[in-house]
C-alpha cells in the first residue's frame, strides 16, 4: 500500500505552512517582548530623573504571556500556540494580497489585554478586562490588527504591513496611549444600587459585584 500522493502532499505543504506561520508569529511575540521590556526600562529611568511616583513594572508569565504594570493598569501580552484561518465571510478573504496566494491567509495570533492592578492585587475574581487588541501574523510576517482606537488597523494594510522592531513599537506604545486614555468609568446608578445580604457580608472588594472599566456600558461604542 502506498500514501495518495495528493494527501501527502497536503499533509506536508500544510504543516509545514503552519510550521512557518508558527515562528513567525513566536518571532513577533519575542520582539513585543524585548520592545516592552525596554520601553518600561526608560519609564522608570524617567520617573527617577523627574521626581515622578508611578509605578512601572515588567513580568515574565513564560514562553507566551508577559505583563505590564503601570499607574492603575495592567496590560498582559499573550500568544496563542496555534494557527488559524479566516471564515470565508471575513474582510481580510476579499484583499487582493490573499486572494493572490491563499496561504497568507493562515495566521498566528497575539493577544493584548487591559486589566484593572486592583483587580489583581485585592483578588477581585469577578472583575472585568478587555481585549483591546489582536495582532495576526501570517507566514511572510506580514500582519493586521483588530482592535480598539488606537490600535485598529484597515485590512487592506496588510500586504504592506511587516512586523518589525519600528512597527512593533508603534503598537505597544498605542496600547499604553489607549489604556492610559481608556478611564474607569462609574456605572449608571440603576445598575448598581442593589446589593444582596451575602454580597455584603463578603469583604468588599472581593465580594461578586464586578468591578470594570466600561461596566453598565456598551463597550463596543468606543471603537467609534
Amino acid at each position: 500500500m502506498e500514501l495518495k500522493p495528493t494527501l501527502k502532499d497536503l499533509v506536508f505543504n500544510k504543516s509545514e505552512l503552519k510550521q512557518t506561520v508558527y515562528q513567525s508569529t513566536k518571532e513577533a511575540f519575542e520582539m513585543f517582548r524585548t520592545c516592552t521590556r525596554e520601553m518600561i526600562r526608560q519609564f522608570q529611568e524617567a520617573c527617577r530623573a523627574e521626581g515622578k511616583h508611578v509605578a512601572f513594572e515588567f513580568t515574565d508569565r513564560g514562553d507566551f504571556e508577559f505583563e505590564v504594570k503601570f499607574a492603575g493598569d495592567i496590560l498582559i501580552f499573550m500568544m496563542h500556540t496555534n494557527v488559524f484561518e479566516f471564515s470565508r465571510d471575513h474582510q481580510v478573504m476579499k484583499t487582493p494580497y490573499v486572494r493572490e496566494d491563499p496561504r497568507r491567509s493562515y495566521c498566528g495570533v497575539i493577544h493584548i489585554y487591559n486589566f484593572l492592578a486592583d483587580s489583581f492585587a485585592y483578588q477581585r475574581e469577578n472583575d472585568l478586562g478587555y481585549m483591546i487588541g489582536r495582532l495576526f501574523v501570517n507566514h511572510e510576517r506580514h500582519y493586521f490588527i483588530e482592535g480598539k482606537r488606537e490600535l485598529g488597523m484597515l485590512y487592506t494594510n496588510f500586504n504592506s504591513s511587516v512586523v518589525t522592531p519600528e512597527s512593533v513599537q508603534g503598537i505597544v506604545e498605542s496600547a499604553i496611549e489607549y489604556t492610559t486614555n481608556f478611564d474607569l468609568l462609574t456605572p449608571p446608578y440603576d445598575e448598581v444600587k442593589m446589593v444582596s445580604v451575602g454580597e455584603m457580608r463578603t469583604n468588599f472588594d472581593k465580594k461578586s459585584i464586578v468591578t470594570g472599566k466600561r461596566l453598565g456600558f456598551r463597550f463596543q461604542a468606543d471603537s467609534v
